[in-house]
């Protein structure tokens, strides 16, 4: 029943609840079990993304629930025939009303009878009760916060959907720099580390970041100085605290011509560890393939005669000292001079192609001298970009290699590598970590990867190695605990398998071009439109339970996105240090 413009219904408890009349189901607007149309009531307003109910009392069910959410809102002159009758209905002199309508696309019907809603019949803004059942998150027993609605109260995202327990795998789409894919990226990390859902195994659940991006992401555990209050309201109001990652390692490629491989960073001083791998490590593991990591190469003749290399390296490699140096014994009781260097390595394999004697030995057929040239050029132009992480020339014993082991998250650092040895790295990392899971026998604990730039690594067009292990990860990865969250500016240029088993989509503000792809068939088409306008911050997020997607607003970082805005992080108290609070050389954080 109503009661001065408020319905009055029963609660679940018999209670009774009051909420907001805002208008009446339109009776000149056809009303279907799917979508309906609403007058609003005099000084009453709604907005886009509103949540709303009304009710119908079916003969035989009792009263039905219908709820749904705003998707279009219109305002018009009610009485005028002409565009001109505007300057006379102002002026007083044409009587006319203005009329506000809103459609609602229908979300949840409960109980599932589906009934129209009545002409007439009063609607009203959902409230904490009827808002959780009309966005389904009285049903989702795990779920964790995404961020804030219009109405400024929480949103949910199933963990269902996320974990592999009944989906997985998320997919962010956007205009680079606008719209904060990254910066909702380790929002949902965060929240998933933090909301108490992962109960007893969050200690144990990692996550893994491919960082381009400077060293913007390399301080996720130190506070945000720019933080405020609102944005910690922001934090409250989603139950979560307001404070940085807390368990954080870095992992960045050597200084260039460093003899001790320090970490290539320039404003972070701790918990950063060197990554390489040694020539011993690039034979016997069969790296050579993810030196040819485009596209392109697999359409290449010479892709089999980089399997027979490879599986050549991998027998006659032998090692040569303790750095990881290696020679390389030749079936006919020869070896080669030691390699110290990738640019070693590769002269030997291309002294070894080029003699006619010797070359029958390494392809295991013949090959025609135009593939092995073009295998050759390829190869020797890789030796710059990844001599830096393929080598065997520092001394042995320093920590090298790349584990989610060491914290909670590790980010791997790429922004210092040319665009070739970030696919090297990318392809190696993933395939060793989705090998140490298959291996591991069970999908707890989780392994979440955050990769950006995801139509650089699994183009739709194309074959590639790295492509390959995303495809696995999308497909089995669900099974093995690997989670993907891939970001890409563009979702039309990535493999449709990978897009498709992602659970979860997401899209930030979109080139006006790239909004009217298949790809986005997801979004309805006003909320497309809302896309190309949409500020950073703001999230169009959608997931299998509910049929249309989410208009999110997540809050302001509480860890710093960029070294300017980072604040020293906390020291340990667990064992007294007598120079406690004494200045020291990784006190102070490079001003830049």
């Amino acid at each position: 029943m109503t009661q001065n413009g408020v319905a009055v219904h029963a609660s679940g408890n018999g209670a009774s609840v009051a909420a907001e009349v805002v208008g009446r189901v339109l009776g000149t607007q056809a009303a279907s079990p799917l979508s309906f149309w609403v007058g609003l009531e005099p000084g009453r307003v709604l907005q886009l993304d509103d949540v709303v109910v009304t009710r119908r009392e079916v003969p035989g069910h009792g009263p039905v629930l219908v709820a749904g959410v705003v998707t279009g809102v219109e305002a018009r002159h009610e009485g005028a025939s002409f565009d001109s009758d505007v300057f006379l209905i102002a002026d007083g002199a044409l009587p006319a009303a203005v009329v506000e309508c809103a459609e609602v696309r229908v979300t949840r019907v409960e109980p599932e009878v589906f009934v129209p809603p009545l002409p007439g019949a009063p609607v009203h803004r959902a409230e904490t009760g009827d808002r959780d059942q009309a966005l389904y998150f009285d049903v989702m027993d795990r779920r964790i916060p995404m961020g804030l609605g219009r109405d400024h109260q929480p949103l949910y995202v199933n963990f269902d959907f996320l974990d592999g327990t009944r989906g997985a795998h998320v997919s962010i789409s956007g205009v680079s720099g606008v719209a904060t894919k990254t910066s909702f990226a380790t929002f949902l990390l965060y929240s998933i580390f933090n909301s108490g859902v992962l109960e007893a195994e969050a200690a144990n659940t990692k996550a893994l970041i491919f960082s381009v991006k400077g060293e913007d992401l390399l301080f996720l555990d130190h506070a945000n100085t720019r933080l405020d209050d609102p944005a910690r309201d922001a934090y409250g109001r989603l139950g979560l605290p307001a404070r940085p990652f807390g368990s954080v390692h870095v992992f960045a490629p050597p200084r260039p011509g460093d003899p001790n491989g320090v970490p290539h960073v320039s404003a972070r001083t701790q918990g950063v560890s060197s990554y390489y791998w040694t020539l011993q490590e690039f034979c016997a593991q069969e790296l050579l393939r993810f030196v040819f990591a485009d596209a392109d190469d697999e359409r290449a003749q010479y892709s089999l005669l980089i399997g027979q290399v490879a599986a050549r390296l991998q027998s006659w490699a032998r090692p040569a000292g303790d750095g990881g140096a290696i020679t390389i014994e030749l079936p006919d009781g020869g070896s080669t001079p030691v390699c110290r260097t990738f640019a070693d390595l590769v002269d030997v394999i291309g002294d070894q192609l080029a003699d006619e004697d010797t070359r029958a030995t390494w392809t295991g057929a013949p090959t025609p001298l135009g593939t092995v040239n073009a295998f050759l050029r390829r190869l020797r132009s890789a030796v710059r970009p990844l001599a830096p992480i393929i080598r065997g020339d520092l001394p042995p014993g320093l920590r090298r290699a790349i584990s989610t082991s060491d914290a909670q998250v590790s980010i791997v650092d790429l922004h210092n590598l040319p665009e070739r040895a970030q696919r090297f790295v990318v392809g190696v990392v993933l395939r060793g970590e989705f090998a140490r899971k298959e291996s591991s026998g069970t999908a707890r604990p989780l392994l979440f990867v955050v990769l950006d730039e995801l139509n650089k690594y699994a183009p739709r067009e194309g074959d590639s190695p790295i492509k390959e292990i995303l495809l696995d990860v999308a497909e089995r990865g669900r099974s093995l605990g690997v989670i993907l969250i891939g970001a890409q500016q563009t979702a039309s240029e990535v493999e449709r398998r990978i897009v498709a088993n992602c659970a979860v989509r997401v899209a930030g503000r979109l080139d006006p071009a790239e909004a009217t792809r298949s790809e986005y068939g997801w979004l309805p088409p006003a909320v497309r439109e809302r896309a190309t306008i949409a500020k950073p911050g703001t999230m169009f997020v959608a997931q299998p339970e509910i049929p249309v997607p989410l208009a999110v607003t997540f809050p302001f970082p509480a860890w710093a996105t960029r070294p300017s805005e980072a604040a020293a992080p906390a020291r340990a108290t667990a064992v007294a240090d007598p120079f406690a609070g004494l200045p020291g050389a990784d006190d102070d954080i490079p001003p830049f």
